[in-house]
């Protein structure tokens, strides 16, 4: 159901022509209260897709409304319109016509909702807010802070009691807010320039799966097993070692085509050496 919906949604446009789209979804007339009950009902009874769609495009400008007021917060309007086009849609599965409201009352909460959850992922790679009180109070601090800069001592306590919150909650998220992100790993150039000098984030993170132990053994149980192969490899005639090498260690193998030419024998000759030598090498390195 719900990705039929989305479908329905206008495709809002990534570049200049969000314009146009503005345009397209002012042009869609609104509903009447008895027509949106009319259509709710269809889609809450019987599931009709084309009343979900008559009410999810009918209500396209006030999603455009919404997204207006996250002007300020650095992001492209139609990516702001989209998620609150996903949001719109969550709503209008979930309307209940018999509630008595209108559906732009109930959808206001989902479209906002979606465009949060949009900003606060975007707004830095690391998220300022996680909890439902910090996300409150990044949302009211951006609309309480009217210049670049640093809070004064006065406008904190400003901010604090307006908000009901302590000042040390509103200097620590102003904090949060106010601070650079940093690339997680280096670039190329970095990487080819720091000559072991500069290391990024990604470079201090621990390995939940790396034990030393493990691999310490690992690495000298390879080794012991190569050298068993070096020693079993020796015992075999010279033709048995090329055929070994050349069809199972080298980079590029040879075809038992391939080695039955140069041998001047036939291929099914070729695989039955390569088969007994394979089973001297497994006698040999298992002794």
């Amino acid at each position: 159901m719900s990705e039929t919906m989305q479908s329905m949604a206008l495709t809002v446009p990534q570049s200049g022509s969000i314009e146009a789209y503005v345009q397209s979804a002012y042009g869609i007339p609104m509903l009447t209260a008895e027509r949106e009950h009319e259509l709710a009902t269809r889609l809450h009874d019987d599931n009709d897709l084309q009343a979900a769609q008559e009410l999810i495009m009918s209500h396209l400008r006030f999603v455009i409304h919404v997204a207006k007021g996250y002007a300020g917060y650095g992001l492209a309007q139609a990516d702001l319109i989209q998620e609150g086009n996903v949001g719109l849609m969550k709503a209008v599965k979930r309307f209940n016509p018999e509630m008595g409201v209108r559906l732009v009352s109930f959808a206001v909460h989902w479209i906002k909702a979606e465009i949060h959850e949009f900003v606060l992922r975007n707004w830095r790679i690391v998220k300022v807010a996680t909890t439902k009180a910090q996300r409150k109070l990044f949302f009211n601090l951006r609309k309480n802070k009217k210049r670049l800069g640093w809070f004064s001592n006065a406008e904190v306590s400003h901010v604090a009691e307006s908000l009901g919150v302590s000042e040390k909650d509103v200097m620590e998220m102003e904090s949060r807010m106010t601070s650079q992100d940093q690339t997680f790993e280096m670039s190329n150039d970095d990487d080819d320039n720091a000559a072991g000098s500069n290391f990024a984030p990604a470079q201090y993170l621990e390995d939940a799966d790396s034990d030393i132990a493990v691999q310490v053994e690992e690495n000298n149980w390879e080794q012991h097993a190569n050298k068993r192969l070096a020693n079993a490899l020796v015992a075999l005639d010279d033709r048995s070692q090329d055929i070994i090498k050349t069809r199972w260690l080298d980079e590029d193998k040879a075809t038992l085509q391939e080695l039955a030419d140069k041998y001047q024998i036939s291929a099914e000759r070729v695989r039955q050496l390569e088969k007994n030598a394979l089973n001297k090498l497994k006698n040999g390195m298992a002794a």
